[in-house]
């Protein structure tokens, strides 16, 4: 009897100790990364990350209009294809004013839920998605529409519906509930 609960001593123990060094070796693989001026913690979750970065402020503004901020900073997991300030702004000018109004907010919602897309998917996943995919990855975002992931050289691009092509600029920004990829153009699901 003593016998079988030392072996179960030492399977707990050994079982501990495993997941202690896996946990340690994803702290160490997921790295804070400086994204607009301030350093994305892997230990926060989206919304208390990107509040930080000068160069979101947009993109936060508007997933404050749109009423999301309790989703991203839910369990998730998310990956977000994070939008900067510059990529708002080459839309048509007062698309963004417009869009932050109150009566446009399920077109808001829309546009921002289509940069989203359920599951923690880091450059890693979705070069494997790529190649399995014969050079492309087909994403399910969360608003139903689909994004088309490939590789042009060594980096990463987002097609939205329309065709247009996003850069991943920033990728593999690791968060407690996803990962961020930030991007150089904010991506339009079809009409």
């Amino acid at each position: 009897m003593k016998s079988t609960s030392f072996k179960t001593g030492l399977y707990v123990m050994a079982l501990l100790f495993l997941t202690f060094g896996f946990s340690m070796a994803q702290m160490k693989s997921e790295k804070p990364k400086m994204v607009g001026g301030a350093l994305m913690y892997p230990s926060k979750n989206i919304i208390r990350n990107a509040v930080n970065s000068k160069d979101h402020t947009t993109l936060v503004a508007a997933v404050k209009a749109a009423g999301l901020v309790s989703t991203l900073e839910g369990p998730g997991p998310f990956t977000v294809f994070a939008p900067t300030n510059e990529a708002f702004d080459e839309l048509p000018a007062g698309t963004v004013n417009t869009l932050l109004e109150p009566a446009n907010k399920a077109e808001l919602t829309a546009i921002l839920t289509y940069h989203v897309v359920r599951g923690k998917l880091n450059s890693r996943a979705l070069m494997h998605m790529i190649k399995k995919g014969h050079g492309k990855a087909m994403l399910k975002t969360v608003n139903g529409g689909m994004l088309t992931v490939m590789m042009k050289g060594h980096h990463l691009w987002v097609i939205d519906a329309k065709g247009d092509k996003a850069e991943v600029t920033i990728p593999d920004v690791y968060q407690s509930n996803g990962v961020i990829h930030v991007i150089n153009k904010a991506l339009l699901p079809g009409s």
